[in-house]
């Protein structure tokens, strides 16, 4: 083999490793954060490109949380609707919504509630949005109580990890009153 074609090679190699070693680079500060993502949730996801599809906004790819953001909402409207049913059956039905509708409200509280977690900072987004806007904070929220739902297959853990997040009464280390087999925290007004 004569020196000019070696070289040839060594900087062909160099080309196709280098850019391998950047990918593999970036990856980590993301993996990291999904990993920070699910001490904080206190959740191990037993699929974890179910999370990463929860943190992956519709403008960064075709394979993004919207999906799991309606199966989120869906999870957290039930979960308060369950919880102040059981604290109070005598709730009237136009109570009953507006307590939904204050916590479900994008502004208000359920970007507050994902940026408890820091999913601005996660949450993967195309370079001309905005990953702090309510909008999008929000949406990952629910993307992610939508992922646990899927990944444990049903709506209880999904439940739990919304008051977590929410007000911090469904945290395992949380007291909770103990109702059938989901841990239910108690309401307070």
């Amino acid at each position: 083999m004569r020196p000019t074609e070696f070289l040839s090679i060594v900087v062909l190699a160099l080309a196709i490793y280098s850019p391998l070693q950047v990918f593999a680079h970036s990856a980590e500060p993301f993996s990291a954060a999904l990993e920070t993502l699910q001490n904080q949730i206190e959740y191990t996801f037993e699929n974890i490109g179910i999370l990463r599809r929860a943190v992956t906004h519709a403008s960064f790819s075709e394979e993004n949380n919207k999906a799991l953001s309606i199966l989120g909402a869906s999870v957290i409207e039930s979960s308060i609707a369950l919880k102040s049913l059981t604290n109070n059956v005598d709730i009237s039905p136009k109570d009953l919504n507006r307590r939904i509708s204050e916590i479900c409200n994008v502004e208000t509280s359920c970007a507050k509630d994902g940026s408890k977690w820091g999913l601005e900072k996660v949450v993967r987004v195309s370079p001309k949005t905005d990953s702090s806007t309510p909008a999008v904070v929000c949406g990952a929220f629910r993307a992610v109580i939508g992922a646990v739902a899927l990944d444990t297959g049903n709506s209880e853990e999904a439940m739990r990890v919304f008051w977590t997040g929410h007000d911090g009464s469904g945290s395992r280390r949380a007291n909770s009153k103990v109702l059938g087999l989901y841990r239910l925290p108690v309401l307070v007004n």
